[in-house]
C-alpha cells in the first residue's frame, strides 16, 4: 500500500477522543494549541480486518473470563518466522498489559532491592523510571555518537558490569530515541559479555516492526542459533506497529523454564492480569492481514523523515538528523542552534511544538528533541515550517 492510498483510508482525527497525545496537551504543556508530535502513538486507524474482527467480537456482547485464542499463538508466531526468522514455542510467551508493565514485573524477581541495572542512554525514559521505582540502582552507559550513527561502548559496559556489580542489562532494539537497529554482530559482541559476566538480558523489541528501507532486524532469541536465550527475556507488543496501545497486551518470552517459573510466581503474587481478549482479538487480525498496512504506515514514516531532514537542515545546516534505521522517531540535535536553556521556550511556547525533550531520556540527551513522525504530512508540515520560522527569528 501506498502513502496515499494509506492516507486516505486511514488517516482519522483523535481530537476529542480521550487521546492522551491530543487531549492530554493542555495537563501536560500547558496548552491544547501545539502540534502534537510527543507520545509515541499515531493518527491512523488498526488495520481494516482488525476493526472488523472486533466489531463481529464486541457484537457478540459477553466479556466474561476468557483464554488466550490458540489462533493468536499461530497468527503472532508465523508473523515473527515469516518476517525475522524467529523460532517461538507457546511454552515461552507469557502476557501482560504493556511492555513497562512488563518490565516492572520482570525487575522484580530478575533483581533484588538495591541491585543494579543497567541501561544505554539516551533512552527510553521509563526504563529509568521502572528501575529505580523498584528500588534499583540505575547504572548508564552512554551510547557513543559516531559519523555513523550512535555506537555501544562495550569496554565501558564491560568496565561496569564488573565494578557496578551489574545484574540486569535493558536493551533496546531498534533503540528509543537515536533509532539505531543494532547489528548481528554488535549484539552478538553484547551478549556474549553478559553470558561472560553473567548479567541477565531484557531486550526490549516492540519496535522492530517499524523499520525504514535498507535497515535489517536481528532479534536478541535468534543470536548464535540460540546460545543466549537462557540468559535473557524478550519483551515486545502489536501495540507499537498497529496502534493498539489502548487495548493492553504485550508478549514475555521467556525461553529458559527456570525463569519461566520464577516469572509464573511473581504474577502470582502480583494477581497480575495477562493480556485483554480485545488485544488478542485486534492483534490475532492484525498479524494476519496488517503486511499491506504496515508498508504504508512505514511509507508516511519514511516521507516525513525526509521531510524533516531536508527542511530542518536546509534552514540550519548545523542541525543534525541522526539517520533513522528503525522506530518512527526522529531524534533532532539543536545544541548548535539553540542553548539548552532555551529550547523549550523556542520550541514550546514560540513554535508551538509539543515533543519529548531530549533531556527526559538522559544528560546526554540535552539539546535535542524526539520528534514522532507517526502522523499525517499536514501535522508534521506545519509543526517543521513553525519550527524553522521560530528559530530563524530567533537568529534574526
Amino acid at each position: 500500500m501506498n502513502k496515499d492510498e494509506f492516507l486516505a483510508k486511514y488517516a482519522v482525527d483523535r481530537k476529542n477522543t480521550n487521546s492522551v497525545k491530543w487531549d492530554g496537551m493542555a495537563g501536560e504543556f500547558g496548552s491544547a494549541e501545539l502540534f502534537p508530535l510527543w507520545v509515541a502513538d499515531t493518527e491512523f486507524k488498526l488495520p481494516e480486518a482488525a476493526i472488523a474482527a472486533l466489531q463481529k467480537r464486541i457484537a457478540h456482547g459477553a466479556f466474561g473470563y476468557s483464554l488466550t485464542p490458540t489462533a493468536y499463538y499461530d497468527a503472532y508466531f508465523a508473523w515473527q518466522k515469516e518476517r525475522y526468522g524467529i523460532e517461538l514455542h507457546r511454552e515461552w510467551l507469557r502476557f501482560g498489559t504493556g511492555v513497562v508493565q512488563s518490565l516492572s514485573t520482570l525487575l522484580q524477581f530478575l533483581t533484588q532491592p538495591g541491585d543494579s541495572v543497567m541501561i544505554m542512554e539516551p533512552v527510553y525514559h521509563p526504563f529509568r523510571h521502572v528501575i529505580e521505582n523498584n528500588g534499583r540502582q540505575v547504572v548508564v552507559s552512554e551510547l557513543v555518537e559516531a559519523d555513523n550513527g550512535y555506537q555501544m561502548d562495550l569496554t565501558d559496559i564491560a568496565e561496569k558490569f564488573s565494578n557496578k556489580e551489574v545484574k540486569v542489562l535493558m536493551l533496546c532494539n531498534p533503540h528509543n530515541p537515536v533509532g539505531r537497529v543494532w547489528s548481528e554482530q554488535e549484539l552478538t559482541d553484547l551478549l556474549e559479555l553478559c553470558r561472560q559476566e553473567q548479567v541477565i538480558v531484557i531486550s526490549d523489541e516492540i519496535h522492530h516492526d517499524l523499520l525504514l528501507e535498507g535497515a535489517h532486524f536481528t532479534s536478541a532469541l535468534s543470536l548464535k542459533d540460540g546460545l543466549y536465550r537462557d540468559n535473557m527475556v524478550m519483551v515486545d507488543s502489536p501495540s507499537k506497529t498497529f496502534n493498539m496501545a489502548g487495548l493492553l497486551l504485550s508478549h514475555v518470552v521467556i525461553p529458559n523454564p527456570q525463569l519461566r517459573d520464577r516469572y509464573d510466581q511473581q504474577q502470582e503474587k502480583l494477581s497480575a492480569p495477562a493480556g485483554n481478549i480485545l488485544g488478542f482479538v485486534a492483534g490475532e487480525a492484525a498479524y494476519r492481514t496488517g503486511a499491506e498496512w504496515l508498508s504504508g504506515l512505514l511509507a508516511v514514516v519514511a516521507d516525513n523523515y525526509k521531510y524533516l531532514q531536508e527542511h530542518l537542515q536546509a534552514a540550519f545546516p548545523a542541525i543534525k538528523v541522526t539517520e533513522l534505521q528503525g522506530t518512527y522517531l526522529a531524534w533532532v540535535d539543536l545544541s548548535a542552534v539553540v542553548q539548552e536553556k532555551d529550547l523549550k521556550h523556542l520550541v514550546q511556547d514560540e513554535a508551538k511544538l509539543a515533543v519529548d525533550f531530549g533531556s527526559m531520556f538522559g544528560k546526554s540527551g540535552a539539546g535535542h528533541l524526539r520528534v514522532n513522525l507517526a502522523t499525517t504530512p499536514e501535522n508534521l508540515q506545519a509543526a517543521v515550517s513553525s519550527l524553522v520560522k521560530t528559530l530563524q527569528e530567533n537568529q534574526a
